[in-house]
């Protein structure tokens, strides 16, 4: 079995006197992606931030390729390769997409070129010069995620990259994380459409207040769709 590139060991965590959190444990491997599906206030959020450093865990382990990482703030965790691409996009509005696209890499031997980039993304090459305040919704999302594959993150956490999206940019999300996936990145998504997720995801781990309750593969999804359908409220 190959190592796992992210690892998270009975992770709590709180908002004040609530736990959001409770013992969680799952992983994710080099070119594979893992899906966290729950009910809205299952913590499927809380724990990306969690990993990402940018909320603090009560208790438990995070390790990147068998480094510890739990004392390490979000920008040191990012350098080590970590990318976050939050439900907002967390795009600047007044810069252009090349400005975004210009950021120094992290990782320079794993960071997409721009010329990858463009090929991956034509839309941004047509707009590079456009404020990314300008830009509808899915190219926002485009944006988001080009600028992580461009700091050579070799795992990527996304929370919700389809909601609110056209079809069409939900496909074109699809074969992003697909080519990331083929690069040999590892992506931890947060992910509401089970259809969409048995597109890109090998693995699905089931959150219910803040526990992982099941972990399910494609097949397990597609025979049970309408029983987790009805789990998540959908």
């Amino acid at each position: 079995m190959t190592e796992p590139l992210l690892r998270v060991r009975d992770l709590d965590a709180h908002y004040g006197g609530a736990q959001a959190l409770r013992h969680v444990s799952l992983h994710v491997t080099p070119g594979e992606v893992a899906t966290l599906v729950g009910r809205n206030g299952a913590g499927k959020t809380t724990l990306l931030r969690c990993v990402m450093g940018l909320h603090a865990a009560t208790v438990g382990e995070v390790t990147l390729a068998g480094r510890d990482i739990g004392a390490l703030p979000a920008h040191r965790r990012a350098r080590l390769g970590l990318g976050h691409v939050p439900d907002d996009r967390g795009i600047y509005a007044g810069l252009s997409v090349a400005e975004h696209l210009a950021f120094p890499h992290h990782d320079r031997a794993n960071g997409w070129t721009l010329e990858r980039i463009h090929d991956a993304f034509p839309v941004l090459a047509d707009r590079r010069r456009t404020p990314a305040a300008k830009l509808s919704g899915g190219e926002q999302q485009l944006l988001a995620l080009a600028r992580v594959l461009r700091m050579g993150s070799r795992v990527m956490l996304c929370d919700e990259p389809t909601e609110g999206l056209a079809p069409v940019m939900v496909q074109r999300v699809g074969e992003v994380l697909r080519q990331a996936k083929r690069h040999g990145v590892a992506v931890l998504l947060v992910e509401q459409n089970l259809r969409f997720a048995a597109t890109v995801a090998d693995r699905h781990y089931l959150l219910d207040r803040g526990r992982v309750v099941e972990t399910l593969d494609n097949s397990a999804v597609r025979d049970r769709e309408r029983e987790l359908l009805d789990r998540l409220g959908l």
